[in-house]
């Protein structure tokens, strides 16, 4: 079956935290939801950004288009495995990432993000 979403109504998590709820008004305006368990939410969280930047790349015939998110904070912390850090990175309006970084990873990541950026050629969007 397929339902064409209009918008996003609600958004909560199941009271034992088991799976999450997206609530929507259909292209007709009745509403329903859809209901995902925690096992797939974290699958279809890696799924939507390759998903979205295929889309505008199909949308606008540009495949030198990326979906970037604007960085408003960022935070390192220790894991609880010594051998990683974690890395949280977040937006203005609350969307948070976070990505564990192997001990391996760390130093190169610092050393690029201080080098200057090689000259490329920037098109609008």
């Amino acid at each position: 079956m397929e339902i064409k979403v209009r918008s996003l109504t609600t958004c909560e998590v199941a009271a034992d935290g088991g799976a999450i709820s997206l609530g929507f008004e259909d292209a007709a305006g009745n509403p329903a939801a859809v209901s995902i368990s925690l096992n797939q939410v974290g699958a279809l969280l890696m799924t939507l950004p390759g998903l979205l930047e295929a889309a505008l790349k199909a949308r606008y015939g540009d495949q030198s288009l990326r979906y970037a998110y604007p960085l408003a904070s960022w935070v390192l912390e220790q894991s609880t495995d010594t051998t990683q850090r974690i890395i949280t990175l977040a937006t203005e309006d609350g969307f948070k990432v976070r990505f564990s970084i192997p001990k391996t990873e760390q130093g190169p990541l610092g050393e690029a993000l201080t080098q200057p950026m090689p000259v490329v050629t920037v098109r609008p969007n």
